[in-house]
């Protein structure tokens, strides 16, 4: 007799969210995508990967050790945009989203920036301006791309950084260390001089 895998049960205390430190991890944050950007909403690869991956800050979701859900963020001058937001149908739930929202905020903010931005269709936009505190883009109409059915729409929300936020005056040590880990010493930072 076949052992069966034990089923994930949608809890919100097995939900944690991350960044991307690892190839496995990263693996995992592009299978997400495949299954909701490609088989769901039927996106091409080559719309659904791009060259912006390999610039890009990318988040993954668990569920204890299950990958379900994704985010990448990129870094423009005075802005941070949110984009690639995928879940898993299962965890598509109001915790799961909130919480991996929050994690966003806060590595956006401890990087200094006071300002995120993500593109969504009428649908989504609606419920990142409703769960999410985003706004619409004063001045900015609708995106539409080839192979898409509805527009898009630029949602802007206002955030504040922390009073330890990396900038130019950040100890040294701190921008050695690995992203999102600014409070813990590298394993390779010597003992004080």
């Amino acid at each position: 007799m076949q052992d069966t895998p034990s089923r994930i049960v949608n809890h919100d205390n097995l939900i944690r969210v991350e960044i991307v430190t690892t190839p496995e991890q990263l693996l995992h944050a592009y299978a997400i995508r495949a299954i909701c950007f490609m088989e769901e909403h039927g996106v091409t690869a080559r719309q659904t990967y791009d060259g912006n991956d390999y610039q890009a800050t990318h988040i993954i979701v668990y569920a204890g050790d299950e990958p379900v859900g994704t985010a990448r963020v990129r870094w423009f001058k005075d802005f941070a945009k949110m984009e690639r937001t995928s879940f898993r149908k299962a965890w598509r739930d109001i915790r799961t989203i909130k919480r991996c929202a929050e994690f966003i905020f806060e590595h956006i903010e401890r990087k200094g920036y006071d300002r995120v931005v993500t593109h969504a269709k009428p649908k989504y936009a609606r419920l990142w301006r409703t769960m999410l505190g985003f706004k619409n883009a004063p001045g900015k109409e609708p995106l539409l791309f080839d192979g898409h059915d509805e527009p898009y729409i630029e949602l802007v929300k206002e955030l504040t950084p922390p009073s330890n936020a990396i900038s130019i005056t950040t100890e040294a040590s701190v921008l050695f260390r690995v992203e999102g880990f600014w409070d813990a010493r590298s394993e390779f930072e010597a003992a004080e001089l």
